[in-house]
């Protein structure tokens, strides 16, 4: 059986869709992916984000723990409160998971890791954390709601506590502040401004059903997926996973290489990679007339097959259908992509899609 977050019956009397997603039963629209994905754009929506993990990691070991764990570098977080995204890779080099990590003291980092990756990834951070002096802690005693759009931060800052409602709204992106219950970083998944809020459980329906007073529009996975994918934010399972690496994923800016001496996990075989070249791009789709573009669908130059769909949909946001894709290093800008037997063309563009409520991707001759 599905497993159930602390806002299940709240979805339910919302009147939300339900469906299993990653083991846990998540609503995918309140009535119109549409619109709900436009109040994000324009206006506030918000996600429940309870089915993440929260994930604490104490001890004096920490900072040298995550700079072996992580593709990123730690050693970046020198403001406490600074957040750093990160894949987390096994010796390969391929993606256990995606995820950001909070500096917020010398020994206490915050990560919050992916729903379905949960279990494996706890797991394999037990698994390396032996040789350190680090204590990790599951903080399943939280929940999570992200609030996102140009006035979610406006919207939700009545809601704070006083003590640090100041601290949140000064926040710069990728930042967060906390007063040791709650938890505001200025962090998402959409591609616009806002908070992810972390507070204790049994406090998350009443900022639910408060944000829902103040004007916020709750949200689902459909618009949850596709501002992710207009904003060319990978997900993980589809654009990445354990078999392919971080360089491959769109995600080389993530990799710190540098300094030579920082022996992360996976650091041997992406160098490898990197010597033996031909890497393939990862990069965006626009489809040049009617159909959708979906996961999985393949790529042609001509009749050579050059790479497969990773992420695809309609945009709410171009009113077109886009796409993000793995492809061949040396394949042409004049693509054909096969949907159900018919080829049709496709124009390769720069991600992201949109941001920031603006289409950002050159569309013209499209």
């Amino acid at each position: 059986m599905d497993r159930k977050t602390i806002l299940n019956q709240t979805h339910r009397d919302m009147g939300a869709r339900m469906v299993p997603f990653g083991g846990w039963d998540m609503p995918v629209h309140y009535g119109s992916q549409i619109e709900e994905h436009h109040a994000v754009r324009r206006d506030a929506g918000m996600f429940d984000v309870c089915h993440m993990t929260v994930v604490d990691l104490h001890g004096a070991g920490v900072r040298d723990f995550l700079g072996r764990l992580l593709a990123n570098d730690v050693a970046k977080l020198k403001v406490a409160g600074k957040a750093l995204y990160s894949c987390m890779l096994n010796p390969d080099g391929g993606v256990i998971d995606d995820l950001i990590v909070y500096f917020l003291r010398d020994d206490w980092f915050r990560m919050v890791v992916n729903a379905a990756t949960t279990e494996k990834d706890l797991a394999w951070i037990a698994q390396q954390a032996g040789d350190f002096d680090v204590r990790v802690e599951a903080r399943h005693d939280l929940g999570m709601i992200a609030v996102q759009g140009p006035n979610a931060r406006a919207k939700a800052a009545a809601l704070l506590p006083d003590g640090l409602r100041d601290a949140a709204m000064a926040l710069k992106p990728f930042s967060a502040a906390h007063d040791g219950a709650w938890f505001v970083g200025r962090t998402g998944y959409t591609g616009e401004d806002g908070f992810e809020i972390i507070v204790p459980k049994d406090q998350t329906v009443a900022l639910w059903n408060g944000l829902a007073g103040a004007g916020v529009q709750p949200c689902g996975l459909g618009a949850r997926d596709t501002l992710r994918l207009e904003a060319g934010m990978n997900l993980y399972g589809a654009d990445m996973d354990e078999a392919q690496s971080p360089l491959a994923s769109g995600l080389a800016w993530t990799v710190a290489l540098e300094p030579g001496t920082r022996d992360f996990i996976g650091r041997s075989a992406l160098e490898k990679q990197v010597t033996a070249g031909n890497l393939p791009t990862f990069g965006g789709l626009v489809l040049q007339g009617r159909g959708v573009l979906r996961s999985h669908q393949k790529l042609f130059d001509g009749d050579r097959e050059v790479g497969e769909i990773t992420s695809g949909g309609f945009s709410p946001t171009l009113e077109r259908s886009i796409a993000m894709a793995r492809i061949e290093p040396g394949a042409g800008s004049a693509l054909e992509v096969d949907i159900r037997g018919r080829r049709l063309p496709v124009a390769r563009v720069k991600l992201p899609f949109a941001r920031n409520g603006k289409v950002v991707v050159e569309l013209d001759g499209i």
